[in-house]
């Protein structure tokens, strides 16, 4: 069943790449040149908001992997239902994605707006469908 493939692959590219980014912060506080300046601001402006794109980066990489495992999960649901889940799960990278759009090229905050509401859609159908479709047995699949 492919519904939730793309999920948990994207998802854990998407983790890697916001734990790479992780390390480029850690870098900017520990060891660049002017690093007591990032430290002095570092829970206000740019720097706080590069932090919130690090920390729902992962957040959200991760509800990818989990939503992709449980709608692989739902074989009786239909499928059309499933696939909404699992395309609302992968447009809610937009968020971490639009705070970094936002800090360096300066877009506009709507694409954090669309990502957090995708996600927050995704993870409500998905739960629904949970509720009513989940399988308890054993089989793949």
């Amino acid at each position: 069943m492919k519904t939730g493939r793309y999920n948990v692959g994207v998802g854990l590219l998407v983790m890697a790449g916001f734990m790479l980014y992780g390390f480029l912060l850690i870098y900017l506080r520990d060891f660049a040149p002017g690093k007591e300046a990032w430290i002095a601001s570092y829970s206000v402006g740019q720097h706080f908001e590069a932090r919130l794109a690090h920390v729902h980066g992962n957040l959200f990489a991760l509800l990818n992997v989990a939503l992709g495992f449980v709608l692989a999960r739902l074989g009786a649901a239909t499928d059309r239902a499933r696939s909404a889940a699992a395309w609302l799960a992968l447009l809610g990278i937009l968020m971490p994605v639009g705070i970094l759009g936002e800090l360096y090229l300066g877009l506009s905050p709507i694409f954090v707006l669309l990502g957090a509401l995708s996600m927050t859609a995704s993870v409500a159908l998905t739960g629904v469908l949970s509720l009513r479709h989940w399988s308890d047995s054993r089989s793949t699949p």
